[in-house]
């Protein structure tokens, strides 16, 4: 895998080297394509199997908003992580820390494949503000502006 800026793509496997999260809240099935210190772009498989689908209108199941904002969330650290080319087990973490302009268009639900993309607006030594959309069928339903900062783990 190149770490230029060329076009690259990541698989469960190398996800789950990027993040620190585990089921039931691993939201990143795979990484399309990402550009170093610019943009990347992910996917979420929804399947009715999902834990929140117990609880969150068992008749009609809808993804709560929160879990689409955190998988864009978990989009801005596998970036972050992946420009400054390191690894959660390196001793530091990337937290999501701020949100603005939230809005939701349409309902999530199973069997619906969400794309999350996410773009560098901002860097400033260990904080990141991005763009963040998430489409399903091209349609958008989340957009958000976000924000991650790097924290050492002790």
């Amino acid at each position: 895998m190149s770490e230029t800026n060329e076009i690259s793509m990541m698989d469960i496997h190398q996800v789950m080297q990027h993040l620190p999260h585990r089921y039931p809240f691993l939201l990143i099935d795979r990484v399309l394509d990402y550009r170093l210190g610019e943009s990347l772009h992910a996917i979420k498989n929804i399947t009715v199997n999902e834990p929140c689908f117990t609880g969150h209108f068992p008749h009609r199941p809808v993804m709560p908003g929160v879990l689409i904002l955190e998988a864009l969330a978990q989009a801005t650290g596998i970036l972050a992580f992946k420009t400054m080319g390191e690894l959660p087990n390196d001793g530091s973490i990337y937290y999501f820390v701020g949100i603005d302009n939230a809005r939701f268009k349409k309902p999530v639900e199973p069997g619906d494949q969400v794309h999350l993309k996410v773009v560098v607006e901002k860097r400033k030594k260990d904080m990141w503000k991005f763009s963040a959309v998430a489409t399903v069928d091209d349609q958008v339903v989340c957009s958000a502006d976000l924000m991650c900062a790097k924290k050492s783990v002790v």
